[in-house]
């Protein structure tokens, strides 16, 4: 439904139509590509963000670069911790999500799960809250939520869509599930480095 809008950029780029968990249509698209970058949506009851993730995953070229982003309730090694607030949210939108037929958020952890078990050249980049805001330029990050450089918890679009495709040159953050924030928060100006990485 989504392919007219990208008929600005059609002298300019391969369009290739089709469900993003069709695995013919993922392996077409991918063939051949050094990166690929890749929204984990999960909307919708057709394991879309699994089912795309997996061909992924199956489909890529032996070295490529795989940018996966998702949402901050995904954790790889269960170390983050979140405010209780965080914890309803997310169960409220796990319960209403089915209810009202939008998707379902269990499908992107069930995503995630296969890419952190997987032995491809992978990063999940994670955010809590975009906004629309000006660019602050290439987001900071840190292993995990509940780090205080990521308190101020927003990041706008351009930017975490800049730390995507930064990532597909940045071998530091391979199998990273860097968690960020924008670069010029109030949480990021006091805790953050000069650098673009936070210990653990």
């Amino acid at each position: 439904e989504s392919v007219g809008k990208l008929d600005t950029f059609k002298d300019r780029i391969t369009i290739v139509p089709g469900r993003t968990n069709n695995e013919e249509v993922i392996k077409k698209a991918i063939a051949g590509c050094d990166g690929v970058l890749t929204v984990l949506v999960p909307m919708g009851f057709d394991k879309n963000s699994s089912g795309t993730a997996h061909a992924i995953l199956t489909h890529c070229e032996p070295n490529s670069r795989l940018i996966f982003s998702c949402g901050a309730h995904i954790t790889k090694d269960g170390k983050d911790t979140y405010a209780w607030s965080f914890h309803v949210l997310v169960f409220l939108f796990g319960i209403l999500g089915r209810l009202f037929w939008i998707g379902e958020i269990e499908d992107q952890v069930e995503a995630c799960r296969e890419i952190f078990a997987s032995d491809r050249r992978w990063t999940v980049v994670r955010a809590d809250n975009l906004n629309d805001d000006p660019p602050q330029g290439l987001p900071v990050w840190s292993h995990h939520y509940g780090d205080p450089i990521l308190e101020s918890s927003v990041v706008c679009r351009r930017d975490f869509a800049h730390f995507m495709v930064d990532a597909l040159t940045n071998d530091a953050l391979e199998k990273e599930a860097p968690a960020i924030v924008g670069c010029k928060t109030p949480s990021a100006l006091k805790y953050g480095p000069t650098t673009n990485t936070t210990s653990n």
